[in-house]
């Protein structure tokens, strides 16, 4: 429960420096199974776009869920749809979890696809 907990701090601090600096937040989410992505609005009102490993267009063409493919995947599509609703530069919050693994894939694979943090 410790763990948790310090994420979740991590997590809070990282959001308020964020919430400063004006810009839409790329957030993600780490499951078990899935990894999940969403662009809020500067003030965290409203979701501007969502992707996940749920989806029926990402899932296509992955035989697993929760691995680095599966979040590139899932990076390149939020920054396609996040193009799509006007949306270029990002605040990339990663949650409180360590920017390594599924994490960093899909951050590098959103700046390859033009999303810019």
């Amino acid at each position: 429960m410790l763990k948790k907990i310090a994420r979740i701090r991590r997590a809070k601090t990282t959001r308020c420096h964020i919430r400063d600096l004006g810009v839409a937040r790329l957030s993600v989410l780490r499951s078990g199974q899935h990894i999940y992505a969403q662009v809020f609005t500067s003030d965290g009102a409203k979701v501007l776009a969502s992707a996940s490993t749920v989806q029926a267009e990402v899932k296509d063409g992955l035989k697993n869920f929760k691995n680095k493919d599966a979040a590139a995947k899932v990076g390149k599509a939020i920054a396609e749809k996040a193009q799509a609703a006007g949306i270029v530069k990002v605040a990339f919050d990663r949650s409180g979890y360590r920017f390594h693994g599924r994490i960093k894939a899909l951050a590098d694979a959103a700046r390859e696809a033009g999303l810019q943090f």
